[in-house]
């Protein structure tokens, strides 16, 4: 799969949306195959989690979140499910899988269940759209899930101790 041809569909213009759904992507697919070097011992498909990595974000353009760059009419929250839609339609069904399941640690119903979907939601925890500039730590990116409720947290702390050990 190469995933430029979907961003280049839904991103064509070289504009700052694209720039930063890029440079967001690429930290968050950087961290994955980083984690996948480590832990070689973890069965993850290492192709699928860098396209998904770099997919995870696609519905941003949907959302109405100014301080992105994204002038859309829904709300940010349902970019993932957003994403999920249109990766399905372009016949990606396990891709559309990551990206409805990294919001948060997962939203009701839409939790991540596969290794390569624990990873890649893991791994966006640590970078800001908002804040491209800034890689939070464990306990930085721990309590910004506080708004998502404690046992998101605690789910995060878990896949810390698997991915970081």
């Amino acid at each position: 799969m190469d995933y430029q041809l979907i961003i280049n569909k839904y991103y064509p213009a070289d504009d700052e949306l694209r720039k930063l759904l890029l440079l967001h992507s690429r930290q968050v697919a950087d961290r994955c195959l980083e984690i996948t070097r480590k832990h070689r011992e973890l069965p993850i498909d290492v192709q699928f989690v860098e396209e998904a990595a770099m997919l995870h974000d696609i519905g941003i353009f949907r959302c109405n979140a100014p301080s992105i760059l994204c002038y859309g009419t829904e709300p940010y929250l349902r970019h993932g499910q957003i994403g999920g839609d249109l990766l399905r339609e372009e016949g990606f069904p396990r891709h559309a899988r990551v990206a409805e399941r990294h919001t948060g640690t997962g939203l009701p119903g839409f939790e991540p269940e596969t290794l390569e979907e624990q990873l890649v939601c893991y791994a966006d925890k640590f970078y800001s759209k908002s804040r491209p500039d800034r890689v939070l730590t464990v306990a930085e990116a721990a309590q910004s899930l506080e708004k998502f409720g404690h046992e998101g947290v605690l789910k995060f702390l878990g896949w810390a101790e698997r991915f970081e050990r």
